[in-house]
């Protein structure tokens, strides 16, 4: 999988990257069919202090891209609830593609 990992009004740092690539291997447990991933992590100047950590995904997988963002007043927890996002949605894009319950659009009556 091609990550870019990339910073808004902050600098990337080694641990940061680390954190972000470890934390997504639990999306790529599930679904192996990734391509590409960018990640955007920033900081915003709200008026809310509390919430002014962002961070922000793009995933292309085979079939879909899928995008999930999150504001926190700390990143590594933005980066955490953005992940259970994305998980959430590479599940259940997931079922939908193995689910063989539906008729195939040939064999439909009319």
């Amino acid at each position: 999988m091609d990550l870019q990992i990339s910073g808004h009004h902050l600098d990337v740092t080694p641990a940061l990257r680390a954190y972000v690539i470890n934390k997504l291997e639990k999306v790529t447990r599930h679904f192996d069919h990734v391509i590409d991933g960018a990640v955007l992590l920033a900081i915003d100047n709200h008026k809310e202090k509390e919430k002014r950590q962002k961070a922000e995904i793009k995933l292309r997988l085979k079939g879909k891209d899928i995008f999930a963002e999150t504001t926190e007043s700390d990143l590594y927890t933005a980066i955490d609830i953005l992940i259970g996002k994305l998980d959430r949605q590479v599940i259940r894009y997931k079922g939908k593609i193995q689910n063989h319950h539906h008729e195939a659009l040939k064999h439909q009556i009319e």
